[in-house]
């Protein structure tokens, strides 16, 4: 009887032990993402892979953009946003070269990447998950040996006027070849910017208009641009945004900015907030995201 009695504890402690290694996964799975995605300092040791969508995964296997680079400066380091997929990687190596040879630019300002592990973002973006988005700022680089003090006192320069319905005399051909430059790539799947910045391409564009169709009006994005790779070949893991609609859309641009010039009655406000978005977990990222976490 003894005996069975002592079976039964180890049993009992055999359990409770087991609950305690699995009680942090169920507590994990609940935590917010943001908060173990961003305390993430370095990527993971893993195939270079993003994982579920731009506003919704991960990315394993993250690379970093060098601080400096010949014809970049990453922005910001503090942030340690300097990361994604390879394939963005090289895609900001090569527009910064180009960029380069553009009168008044040296290369590129690179702002805000991916996370190390990707993920939801502390502050900020609900994109930028899995390491195909970055924003490049509109500010020309004219320096490319600014201090890490420099890059997070320094500010880029917007770009909009009347309220983004019109570009401002920061604005140059320049801006427009960069931009096109970057649209024209096979790898990019929409740059996003201010209305005023899209209506003013469309007017200046007098050659073949097929690039403007991944020019995409978006609130903000006047005092960067905001680009977005398609999905790397044979990446099943990771969700390809809706393409873009037909067309070049310089119509849908002219209207927002007509919008912005012209803005409609506004209905009254609801008599009780609306309820804040809820903060995304582990649990609402693809089951993959959670050996990124745990890998070293």
């Amino acid at each position: 009887m003894f005996k069975k009695f002592i079976r039964k504890l180890i049993a009992m402690g055999a359990l409770m032990f087991a609950a305690t290694l699995t009680a942090p996964d169920n507590a994990t799975a609940e935590t917010a993402a943001k908060q173990l995605f961003g305390a993430a300092r370095a990527g993971s040791a893993q195939k270079s892979t993003p994982l579920g969508s731009y506003a919704k995964g991960c990315l394993a296997g993250g690379a970093q953009l060098p601080q400096s680079g010949p014809t970049w400066q990453a922005m910001r380091l503090s942030r340690n946003r300097n990361w994604g997929h390879p394939e963005l990687i090289d895609f900001v190596k090569g527009l910064s070269r180009k960029a380069a040879k553009q009168p008044g630019w040296n290369g590129l300002y690179i702002g805000d990447m991916s996370q190390p592990r990707g993920g939801p973002m502390l502050s900020g973006h609900r994109s930028h998950q899995i390491g195909l988005d970055a924003d490049i700022w509109m500010l020309p680089a004219k320096r490319l040996n600014l201090s890490v003090n420099a890059r997070e006192n320094l500010s880029s320069i917007s770009m909009r006027r009347a309220k983004g319905a019109f570009v401002n005399k920061s604005w140059t051909r320049a801006h427009h070849a960069i931009l096109k430059t970057a649209a024209k790539d096979p790898r990019v799947a929409r740059i996003f910017v201010f209305p005023g910045a899209k209506v003013q391409m469309c007017n200046d564009e007098k050659g073949n208009r097929k690039w403007l169709r991944k020019i995409r009006p978006w609130w903000g994005h006047h005092y960067h641009f905001h680009v977005r790779l398609n999905c790397p070949k044979g990446m099943r893991g990771c969700v390809d945004q809706a393409p873009p609609p037909p067309g070049d859309g310089c119509q849908d641009a002219a209207n927002w900015a007509n919008e912005i010039l012209n803005p409609k009655p506004q209905p009254p406000a609801p008599p009780t907030p609306s309820k804040p978005r809820r903060e995304l977990t582990l649990r609402d990222l693809p089951n993959q995201c959670r050996s990124v976490l745990s890998s070293r």
